[in-house]
């Protein structure tokens, strides 16, 4: 009873009496399954799964998630079955804990296919109820608080393993907090020397400067109060160690050269006032160039919302300044956390909780057409660490892709079949060719052709998984080898001298298409006097090049071609 106190006392904070007593009954067959076990600290093994449900009791997770975090070891360490389970708690209960009881490691020839056999198996889990991951990410971070007391070669183990892995997925389903607690334990454990220096660093920096940064906290709050914004409220916050570990690994710097270390964090009551305080702010102090970010109007892949901005102050001191409301801030830390948070009435799907199912379902659509538990999460790998580019359809559509994304990623990302026939892009209404590098704010076009197939070389250039899977799986299904594909084309440049008509360009790339020609580059250029058009096909042959080069002289308004 004595190791259920704290949980309890978290457990009456939301949730009805007659709930917390199936919580209990949960307690006590916890304790008696993990009876005579325990961890490496010495405590009884049944402090661990309390200490699990307790960290989900303080986000108000649902009773049968804090019910399916006391029981997540019994079926895999114990005696108990999962009928027992059923019989006591009801199935949905039992699936929970038999989802995350399949998460465990396995045998594998490798580490590596270990790792990526685990990660193929948490997905599935996911799709089947996106609580299993929540109890996992909870089971992890306890074991990453309680790392002092494994081997050093198994720390290193589970920590690389959590920063590779767990606060990816953490991230991803917008679970900030708990990615935080990953990345700053994790730093901790695998570099103490590193982590001290650093520490010791931004607590002189913080230190010298507390009497400005109040200073300026005093101003900003003074402004916003003059331009009558009186319902907002500050919080000051302070750049995390392993972030700014990251940024000067990462781009060079020293540790002066990290600028935002410190920030405000505003909380408003509406997203009208974000924008108005922001103005405010942006009148007072000068913001610096490139540094602002509208994530309320394009949220984040994971639903992150939230008004980003530096402003450089007159002490010399740059401010990160974030302005969200309380609902964004809420789903900022807890992410897809909150939609099972204890409510009364039926959970409604929050941003993270509809972008986490779109997720699931892109990746499941991944796992169908990878070959094996490595490729599954080589593909998956790009959307677990974007750093996102926001393009538009013609309609208006926001697409958020990964950095480096190209036209066919873009296309395979709005469905396979427009990947699959793409044959040319207009990215701003200028014809690009299709491995053009896309940057936020650009408007993407994708030409197809009916009878056009995809191109093995573009897997030389597309980042995106799914773009990948699709064009494996496409050779995949026709049974062709992707090295006897390649073979088998002559690869031809090719410039059109054309008269300027409208429709010229869709001819061209419908007659390529017709003769089953793949299209790798297409530019489209235009003086006042003439227009041209460079083409870089693949065509199976010089027979082949010579039907090509025939049917395009029928075209009308192409007068010349030129090699």
């Amino acid at each position: 009873m004595r190791y259920f106190k704290k949980l309890r006392k978290e457990l009456e904070k939301y949730l009805e009496p007659d709930l917390i007593e199936l919580v209990y009954q949960a307690y006590e067959l916890a304790v008696r399954a993990h009876y005579g076990q325990t961890r490496h600290t010495g405590e009884p093994y049944v402090t661990h799964p309390v200490a699990v449900a307790t960290i989900l009791a303080k986000m108000h997770l649902d009773h049968q998630t804090i019910i399916a975090a006391l029981l997540h070891d019994v079926l895999e360490d114990t005696l108990i079955e999962k009928q027992e389970l059923i019989d006591s708690f009801g199935v949905e209960v039992a699936d929970l804990v038999d989802g995350v009881s399949k998460l465990t490691l396995m045998e594998f020839e490798t580490k590596a296919h270990a790792q990526a056999e685990n990660f193929r198996k948490m997905i599935m889990a996911m799709a089947q109820d996106i609580r299993v991951i929540i109890v996992k990410l909870a089971d992890r971070l306890h074991n990453m608080r309680t790392l002092g007391a494994v081997s050093q070669e198994k720390r290193r183990r589970v920590v690389t393993e959590t920063l590779d892995i767990y606060a990816p997925i953490a991230n991803r389903l917008g679970m900030n907090a708990f990615r935080v607690a990953y990345e700053e334990l994790g730093f901790e454990a695998l570099y103490p020397r590193r982590c001290r220096v650093l520490r010791k660093a931004v607590k002189q920096f913080t230190g010298n400067r507390s009497g400005i940064l109040k200073e300026i906290e005093d101003q900003l709050n003074a402004r916003l109060i003059e331009c009558g914004l009186l319902s907002a409220a500050f919080e000051s916050r302070q750049k995390y160690l392993y972030s700014i570990y990251s940024k000067m690994r990462d781009k060079h710097l020293s540790f002066s050269e990290v600028m935002d270390i410190y920030g405000f964090r505003i909380i408003v009551d509406s997203v009208d006032m974000c924008y108005r305080v922001l103005g405010a702010l942006h009148t007072f102090y000068k913001p610096l160039h490139q540094r602002f970010k509208d994530y309320i109007a394009i949220p984040k892949s994971n639903g992150y919302q939230s008004l980003h901005t530096t402003l450089f102050t007159p002490y010399g001191v740059p401010l990160e300044i974030q302005i969200r409301t309380e609902s964004m801030n809420e789903l900022a830390e807890r992410g897809i956390a909150a939609h099972w948070a204890y409510k009364t009435g039926d959970p409604s799907p929050n941003a993270a909780h509809l972008r986490a199912r779109e997720w699931i379902k892109n990746i499941l659509e991944l796992q169908q057409n990878a070959g094996s538990s490595l490729e599954f999460i080589e593909s998956v790998k790009t959307d677990l660490f974007p750093h996102e580019v926001y393009v538009f359809t013609p309609r208006g559509k926001i697409l958020e892709l990964p950095e480096g994304a190209t036209a066919v990623d873009f296309a395979y990302a709005i469905h396979s079949d427009i990947g699959n026939k793409c044959v040319a892009a207009k990215i701003d209404k200028k014809m690009m060719p299709l491995s053009t590098c896309l940057q936020s704010g650009q408007t993407v076009e994708i030409i197809r052709a009916p009878s056009a197939l995809p191109n093995p070389t573009w897997l030389n250039f597309v980042v995106t998984g799914k773009a990948k899977s699709s064009i494996r799986h496409y050779f995949k299904t026709q049974q062709i080898t992707l090295s006897d594909k390649v073979d088998t084309h002559l690869s031809v440049n090719m410039v059109l001298d054309v008269a300027k008509r409208s429709g010229l360009l869709a001819d061209v790339t419908i007659v390529l298409s017709q003769l089953r020609v793949n299209i790798t580059r297409v530019d489209a250029t235009e003086t006042h006097e003439h227009a041209e058009v460079k083409l870089t096909v693949q065509v199976d042959g010089r027979q082949h090049l010579a039907q090509v080069i025939k049917a395009l002289r029928k075209i009308n308004g192409v007068l010349k071609i030129r090699r």
